[in-house]
């Protein structure tokens, strides 16, 4: 099972970068900047990974519409924040932490007349660590034949998969013993409440039978 799983993993990793850019629209609203507006875009990193965020933006600036983005991790990271953007924007950054990070658009219409159908197409291309390398700058760089480039990319991605599954294996035992103890807590807090109950219990019937006694009712 673990042999099939790691093999998958490197197919996935070595189609990844034939996997078309994603396209969508974005309706403007009126109205200022607001979070809630926001659409966003979930991807993860590990720490220390090269990510290429690519967006092309149809439309132009002075069009009645002010798309703005935002590049944010769940850890509390921003990485970018233009404002503004249209065409082709490319925005490089290296993560700081394992974690998951948005990239979100905000359209806002800021057009005084009507303007039929404020809509932005976004297109949009996130490459990560082997992927968001220049390979053809390095190839020149280095002096590489195509075949040399072509597998030292596939040799990257193999080792940022067997690194995602050593870090998803260590974030299991850390998992696993976290469960563990708290089952451990569990079994000792049932314990401690069963041997209250017996104890109560016991003080109970002593209390009443010193009671019935008291009044000679026994």
């Amino acid at each position: 099972m673990p042999t099939s799983m790691f093999a998958l993993k490197l197919i996935f990793a070595f189609a990844l970068p034939l996997v078309s850019a994603l396209k969508f629209d974005i309706q403007a609203h009126p109205g200022s900047e607001s979070a809630k507006q926001e659409r966003c875009i979930r991807n993860f990193v590990a720490k220390d990974q090269l990510v290429v965020v690519t967006a092309t933006v149809s439309g132009q600036k002075g069009d009645g519409q002010t798309l703005n983005m935002h590049i944010k991790d769940a850890v509390g990271n921003d990485y970018a924040h233009p404002r503004d953007v249209a065409g082709e924007n490319r925005f490089a950054f290296t993560s700081h932490a394992d974690s998951a990070f948005d990239v979100c658009f905000e359209n806002i219409l800021t057009a005084n007349q009507a303007v039929m159908s404020p809509t932005r197409s976004i297109e949009l291309d996130i490459d990560i660590g082997a992927d968001a390398k220049d390979w053809s700058a390095i190839q020149a760089g280095e002096k590489l034949k195509p075949v040399e480039a072509e597998l030292r990319r596939l040799s990257e991605s193999a080792k940022e998969v067997v690194d995602e599954m050593d870090y998803l294996r260590t974030r299991e035992m850390k998992l696993r013993d976290t469960n563990e103890s708290t089952n451990e807590r569990v079994k000792w807090f049932a314990i401690g409440t069963m041997g209250m109950l017996v104890a109560l219990g016991v003080w109970q019937v002593v209390y009443l039978r010193a009671y019935f006694r008291s009044k000679h009712l026994i």
